[in-house]
């Protein structure tokens, strides 16, 4: 089964790359898995701080992608996958791109305005060649009314 692969983030390009993977799903009996990447936090000398800071965020980024699921089951009926990481993005999701071989695309927002943003330039830089899955970019322009934008 195809499985498209969004990385989400609070960004109105990610929401856009995500109705684009649902619906792409929707049309070729496939499924969505939505990833979201937790950037750790700045060392603080205090750690019961540095703790609360990271607790504080991993909720934050498990409530977005829960919202965005539930918006893409209720409009194309497909329950997506939700996978909550901690680390770098671009190493998470070259990690997870590499343990999951169902992966049919990797599907990133481009934002509409400046530069494409560090996924884009990555995924579509220098190891474009090297993916083991095609590259989707779905305008950032592109109005969504699923996940945060």
């Amino acid at each position: 089964m195809r499985v498209y692969l969004v990385v989400m983030d609070e960004s109105a390009e990610a929401g856009a790359a995500l109705r684009y993977a649902a619906r792409r799903a929707a049309r070729t009996g496939g499924r969505v898995e939505i990833v979201t990447v937790i950037e750790p936090t700045e060392f603080v000398q205090w750690g019961g701080v540095q703790a609360a800071m990271e607790e504080e965020a991993r909720l934050r980024a498990e409530a977005m992608v829960l919202n965005a699921s539930s918006a893409v089951a209720e409009e194309t009926g497909i329950e997506p996958s939700v996978t909550v990481r901690q680390g770098d993005p671009v190493e998470e999701v070259t990690r997870l791109l590499r343990e999951r071989e169902e992966v049919a695309a990797l599907v990133l927002g481009a934002a509409p305005e400046g530069g494409p943003g560090p996924m884009v330039s990555h995924f579509a830089g220098s190891v474009a060649g090297t993916l083991p899955c095609p590259l989707i970019i779905v305008p950032g322009g592109i109005a969504s009314d699923i996940g945060p934008g």
